[in-house]
């Protein structure tokens, strides 16, 4: 009986794992890449998975015991995606530590930002400069307007979400 519960994923868990798979599939459309000018490099698709892994914490922040257990099992999917990424191109085990102490403080880093960015909407002038910062690598290219206003869409979208169907792993994102 205890082995039983120790082996069999918790609810949260799946539901995190399967909203961390969303989050990741979105961050990939091909739109985000070749019509919006994000970078498809290591360093842009991690600024997109991890935007969008934060709009998903972000909706469960405050939402009860069972929504902060999910958005911690999106944050551990987080984690084993990247350092899983690490590993397949080859990344040593002992470099991998380092690597992911550098990504987890940059992700604590993009929380802080995003979340100081989405309190000063409607005005989006904040996002924007993030934004610029973050996923256009500070480049001066790439269409930050229309990045902003799907981020914008895409809290919407998650707002208007049943709770009950996130915390099942169900997640609708809005065309990029």
């Amino acid at each position: 009986m205890f082995l039983d519960r120790l082996l069999k994923p918790r609810p949260a868990k799946l539901a995190g794992e399967k909203l961390y798979a969303s989050a990741v599939a979105q961050a990939r459309s091909s739109r985000f890449y070749a019509q919006l000018g994000v970078r498809d490099s290591m360093e842009g698709r991690f600024e997109l998975f991890t935007l969008h892994v934060v709009l998903v914490i972000e909706r469960l922040k405050g939402q009860g015991e069972a929504a902060a257990e999910t958005s911690q099992s999106v944050f551990d999917s987080y984690v084993r995606g990247l350092d899983d990424a690490f590993r397949q191109i080859g990344v040593s085990d002992t470099a991998v530590g380092k690597k992911m102490k550098k990504l987890a403080g940059a992700f604590y880093g993009r929380l802080k930002t995003y979340d100081e960015a989405f309190a000063t909407l409607p005005d989006a002038a904040e996002l924007d400069a993030a934004l610029a910062r973050t996923i256009f690598e500070e480049r001066g290219e790439g269409d930050v307007a229309t990045v902003s206003a799907y981020v914008r869409s895409a809290r919407e979208a998650l707002a208007s979400q049943p709770l009950d169907a996130l915390l099942n792993g169900e997640v609708q994102w809005p065309n990029v």
